[in-house]
């Protein structure tokens, strides 16, 4: 999710739901080292919970970051093992660490040994020519030596050979039965699915088999569904609706537009918001064109809100 979930994101992701655990888009040490922390790890208040996702493949350098990341008030330290992008492989991090377990593995133990808060993996079944069987247990039960007790698994092989990302994320195919096995295994490890889950009713399939369920591309394109969450998944409060979210996140839209923010950089997260909603697609041309323009403000969500509600109106009057 690189690029995706930013801190604009996750202010609106958590207006959906106030338990679901947010991640930031991966981190990678270099950049948590020398680069403007204040633009690239800053978040708000609240945001918590929230999990700061380093790439990276040094241990000392992991070790300095997850440090930071401890010290800015980050729930959980998390470690990309997963991502295939080319940004990535050019790094020697993400998914291509996937054939380095002891690495992986000393790399976990060198930030566990210097923050209180958990330490994390996110991985894949395996990679190019590995047996998954073999690849994912393997990471999974160095890493655990190592003190680790959250894995977040894609269940995907990544091809790092031959595929680009996108392709990769529909080839090969999933395979969400060595995940369960996983958990059925080891049970005193907290696992958590990841790839392709589509909605809530198909998480809630796999929590009969797994401890939570990672949701990615589903949340982001359509994040009206995390309004159903706390209810559905964590048994308690009440739905959000699309409006409401947008009434949450409009006072924190107004708060970074007064520190020199951009309103397109907030509203690209609110695209997916009403999908599905009579007047969706003015409500997506909106705040898309109007949006980007110079000095543009709350009053171009405010109209979109106007044309999704007259295009709402309509369809009742019709009915």
């Amino acid at each position: 999710m690189m690029d995706w979930t930013d801190r604009h994101c996750r202010v609106l992701h958590r207006t959906l739901s106030a338990r679901a655990l947010l991640y930031t888009e991966m981190v990678t040490t270099g950049a948590v080292l020398h680069g403007d922390r204040e633009r690239l790890l800053g978040y708000s208040d609240v945001e918590h919970p929230v999990a700061l996702q380093l790439g990276g493949s040094d241990p000392k350098d992991l070790a300095a970051s997850a440090r930071i990341g401890e010290d800015l008030g980050y729930d959980e330290i998390n470690l990309n093992v997963g991502c295939p992008s080319d940004r990535v492989q050019s790094g020697a991090f993400g998914a291509c660490l996937m054939r380095e377990p002891e690495l992986v593995a000393e790399c976990m133990a060198a930030m566990g040994s210097v923050v209180k808060v958990p330490v994390t993996v996110k991985c894949r079944i395996g990679v190019d020519e590995q047996d998954p069987e073999v690849a994912l247990f393997e990471l999974v039960d160095r890493c655990a030596q190592a003190g680790v007790r959250t894995f977040v698994v894609h269940a995907r092989k990544a091809w790092l050979k031959g595929l680009s990302p996108k392709e990769n994320r529909d080839i090969p195919p999933l395979d969400y039965p060595l995940v369960h096995r996983l958990k059925r295994e080891r049970p005193d490890l907290t696992i958590v699915i990841n790839g392709g889950v589509p909605d809530l009713e198909a998480a809630q399939a796999h929590l009969a088999h797994v401890d939570g369920v990672m949701l990615g591309r589903a949340a982001y394109h359509t994040p009206a569904l995390l309004g159903q969450a706390d209810r559905l998944i964590f048994g308690e409060g009440e739905d959000v609706d699309p409006f409401t979210a947008v009434e949450r996140y409009l006072p924190y839209v107004a708060e970074r537009l007064s520190h020199g923010a951009h309103l397109a950089g907030m509203t690209r997260h609110m695209l997916g918001l009403m999908h599905g909603r009579p007047g969706a697609r003015a409500w997506r041309r909106i705040l898309t064109v109007e949006g980007a323009k110079t000095g543009a403000g709350l009053e171009v969500i405010e109209r979109a809100l106007a044309a999704l509600r007259s295009a709402g109106a309509e369809v009742e009057a019709a009915a």
